[in-house]
């Protein structure tokens, strides 16, 4: 009985995953974002209010970047959104990284992001699309505003 029980309750919520990837919201995501290139994840702590994670790779090291984005609907367009928000990065550069950009002096940085986007669930299909701008300055390894931040991200939502 227990064992029937438990694969009802398996059935119901991989139903209940399937029904929120296929409609016009999502919970969560996790995919890719182009320019510059990062692993992202976004999930939603309430219905407007999101928290996403960014890891940026590449030869010259890496950044981790973590906002909170407030979320507002588009009338007469399911799943479009517009966002904005804020938040905080480190990033740690290799030598190479150093010697080509001598005038900033340290393989660290660390400092505060904002983003303006837009979000699109597509319905029918577990897919998430979003476009932003991520403005960000260093206050931390060396001072520099820096505006190009941002892309295209496509995620898996579930």
């Amino acid at each position: 009985m227990k064992k029937l029980l438990l694969a009802v309750a398996v059935l119901f919520a991989a139903v209940a995953v399937h029904a929120q990837s296929e409609g016009s919201t999502y919970k969560t995501a996790l995919g890719l974002k182009v320019y510059p290139g990062a692993v992202t994840i976004k999930h939603f702590i309430q219905n407007n209010r999101a928290l996403e994670g960014l890891g940026y790779f590449n030869n010259d090291g890496f950044r981790l970047t973590g906002l909170y984005e407030v979320h507002g609907d588009f009338n007469g367009a399911p799943g479009l959104k517009w966002y904005i928000g804020g938040g905080g990065h480190v990033g740690f550069w290799s030598d190479s990284w150093k010697q080509a950009y001598p005038y900033r002096n340290s393989g660290t940085a660390i400092g505060v992001d904002g983003v303006l986007g837009l979000d699109y669930k597509i319905t029918g299909a577990p897919i998430n699309l979003s476009f932003d701008w991520q403005p960000s300055f260093n206050f931390i390894g060396y001072n520099y505003f820096e505006s190009g931040w941002g892309g295209l991200a496509v995620r898996y939502t579930f």
